[in-house]
């Protein structure tokens, strides 16, 4: 029998993190400095190689504590994406499973291992220039964001945002700092509190300094949204 000449491909594993939340309002992503070659110094998302043993869950989570301190088990955490392009690392053959992590108002970062230093940034600052962010993250980072933006479509994770209890008006400034625009508070607060399961009343109110008492809310029960919130003019201002 004649041998291929074809030979098996010879890859490592990583997960990287795309760990968004909402900071003074606006979308922001987790970044850590690089402490190692390649792209020493450079701004990337964190993550690092699977061990040998363990669960591309358990890598996940396992970096997200070692590069910023951050409990990923507090967090809502989905796998995003593979990435294979051959080229994509210049160590050699390196494959990633990327990961979307989404928490309410989470703290500053601590650095860990391989990052000298780890911080916020808004995601419009850190999408400017696409070479400003190591090996492939800057694409990485943008399938993060629509995924993100298509989830709070046709899910309730847009309260995973929110520390609890939130007012309709805390969700709806996580819609606007996700989506990117202003949205019809009226119309808004028509639709979500109309989705089944998306909101929990808790019976109290937010009296604030000025303007009228608002209801407070815990996130309800459902996972999907139904009817599902698009990005329209429908919602739109």
């Amino acid at each position: 029998m004649e041998r291929s000449s074809r030979t098996r491909a010879s890859a490592t594993v990583t997960v990287d993190l795309v760990i968004f939340t909402v900071r003074q309002g606006r979308l922001q992503v987790l970044l850590i400095e690089r402490g190692n070659t390649p792209y020493l110094g450079q701004a990337a998302l964190p993550g690092g190689f699977v061990r040998d043993g363990e669960t591309l869950d358990e890598a996940a989570l396992r970096e997200l504590s070692e590069e910023t301190g951050l409990d990923g088990r507090t967090l809502h955490l989905e796998q995003l994406h593979a990435y294979s392009d051959p080229d994509r690392d210049p160590r050699g053959r390196v494959i990633t499973v990327a990961y979307l992590a989404l928490g309410p108002d989470l703290p500053l970062p601590v650095a860990g291992t391989d990052a000298t230093a780890a911080r916020w940034e808004p995601v419009s600052s850190a999408l400017s220039d696409d070479t400003s962010l190591a090996f492939d993250h800057a694409a990485i980072l943008r399938d993060g964001l629509e995924r993100a933006r298509s989830q709070l479509e046709h899910t309730t994770v847009a309260a995973a945002f929110c520390p609890e209890p939130f007012t309709v008006g805390d969700l709806r400034h996580i819609y606007e700092a996700v989506w990117g625009f202003k949205l019809d508070p009226s119309n808004f607060r028509r639709k979500v509190t109309r989705a089944e399961g998306f909101l929990d009343p808790t019976g109290e109110r937010r009296f604030p300094e000025t303007g009228r008492p608002a209801a407070l809310y815990h996130r309800g029960s459902a996972s999907l949204l139904i009817p599902p919130l698009l990005r329209s003019g429908e919602v739109s201002s």
